[in-house]
């Protein structure tokens, strides 16, 4: 059958005349199969072109699926990272409540580390360069967890403290607990080189760098038992607060108050000045606990 002889007659219309054309019958043959695999060839590539195009779809709406839950992400972190700062500062916070009104200090823990998390306070930095999307928002979860759990243990602390407050108000009222005046914060409770000896010694209380004549207020209540000048500090002023406790302001301009006089918190004591061993206009501030001075922003809640 494939090798036998096959005529294919052509009619030209109008002509009468025709061509003859013999074929054998694996031609024939070859041809049909020819014909098969390529009607079979483009319904295949036709069913992979539109898998492929499904499969292009499908992909495009995963990478916007995966881009938007990672800007999630990121917006995340960032309120994580907020609502760490804002704890922290609230802790903060709590820790000079406790040390001003003679309650125990508690140790709070960092919710990042006792959950094995970064040392860092930036969760962003610990947490986002982490690529598997499914961890990293289980960790966000725990931390939240956690953040929850701390928050709600500082609403007991803190209910604790008002108790304590509300029984010792007037221990509270001369605790200095206000900047005692407006202006930049220029030098810590630290060491620092002199800038008079150029000598290595320890500055004892912290600068306020103010304009000449600033108002100079009392951070509690208190009994001046100094207003005079130092070779030092120039004009000063010491008011005693309790047994124990004593605050200092040095290079003033002028006083507005009197030996021995009584004075509430926000009452003014004078103003701003350079007199002293002073570089500028400032004022020096110290608190000072049965003499020894100590760093006064341990007691400024402001």
């Amino acid at each position: 059958m494939f090798f036998e002889k096959y005529q294919l007659l052509l009619f030209k219309e109008k002509h009468g005349n025709c061509r003859n054309f013999q074929l054998r019958g694996w031609m024939i043959a070859s041809f049909f199969l020819v014909l098969g695999l390529l009607a079979a060839g483009n319904a295949f590539l036709w069913k992979y072109y539109s898998t492929h195009h499904k499969l292009e779809k499908t992909l495009s709406l995963a990478e916007k699926t995966v881009q938007e839950q990672k800007s999630q992400l990121l917006s995340l972190s960032q309120k994580i990272t907020s609502l760490q700062k804002n704890l922290a500062r609230i802790n903060d916070f709590d820790s000079k409540l406790r040390m001003m009104i003679n309650l125990e200090q508690e140790n709070v823990q960092d919710p990042a580390a006792s959950k094995g998390g970064p040392n860092t306070n930036d969760f962003s930095k610990g947490y986002l360069p982490l690529y598997r999307q499914e961890l990293l928002a289980r960790k966000m979860h725990d931390f939240l967890r956690q953040l929850n759990v701390e928050a709600r243990l500082e609403e007991v602390r803190q209910q604790e403290i008002i108790h304590r407050l509300q029984t010792d108000l007037d221990r509270l009222e001369s605790t200095p607990s206000i900047w005692p005046a407006t202006g930049w914060l220029t030098s810590h409770f630290a060491w620092r080189t002199s800038p008079f000896t150029g000598k290595r010694e320890f500055h004892k209380g912290i600068d306020i760098s103010a304009p000449r004549g600033t108002p100079i207020y009392a951070p509690a209540r208190g009994k001046i038992v100094f207003a005079g000048r130092d070779s030092s500090y120039g004009l000063s002023v010491k008011l005693r607060h309790d047994s124990s406790l004593e605050t200092v302001y040095a290079h003033l301009q002028r006083f507005a108050i009197k030996p021995g006089q009584n004075v509430s918190r926000g009452e003014l004591l004078g103003y701003v000045g350079n007199t002293g061993r002073s570089t500028g206009p400032h004022l020096h501030y110290e608190v000072r606990v049965n003499g020894v001075p100590v760093n006064p922003l341990r007691y400024i809640l402001n």
